[in-house]
């Protein structure tokens, strides 16, 4: 889990303190609206059902998605949708995380791959 969600705390922190900022300024350039998309997308991540918490290699599939930029294309009301999609794809993959305890550089190029692939034909 640290491996994956090393930065994601720092993230939150700067995506916070710019969202404070910016509501003071009806200009946003690009750079600063794209960082406060992926702020949204990071938070939407985290949430979880009550009384149904997701499994550690679950956790660790969804932050590793959102911590590399690859949800930044899509619409936070879309996130649920894209989770419960992709989450059955990757359990073969995670389980063997989670019996080893590591986030082998294999693991990630897997799952790099997966995330492309199923990105390019998910339609939410």
């Amino acid at each position: 889990m640290k491996q994956v969600a090393g930065t994601m705390k720092l993230e939150l922190a700067q995506n916070r303190e710019v969202a404070a900022f910016a509501q003071f300024d009806s200009d946003l350039d690009a750079a600063t609206q794209q960082l406060l998309s992926c702020g949204v997308c990071l938070t939407e991540l985290l949430k979880q059902g009550q009384y149904s918490p997701m499994a550690i290699e679950e956790q660790v599939a969804v932050i590793y998605v959102g911590v590399r930029g690859y949800l930044d294309k899509l619409e936070p009301s879309k996130i649920t949708k894209f989770e419960n999609a992709f989450l059955p794809h990757v359990i073969i993959l995670l389980g063997k995380t989670r019996t080893n305890g590591k986030f082998s550089e294999e693991t990630d190029a897997k799952l790099k791959e997966i995330v492309t692939n199923f990105l390019a034909g998910f339609e939410a």
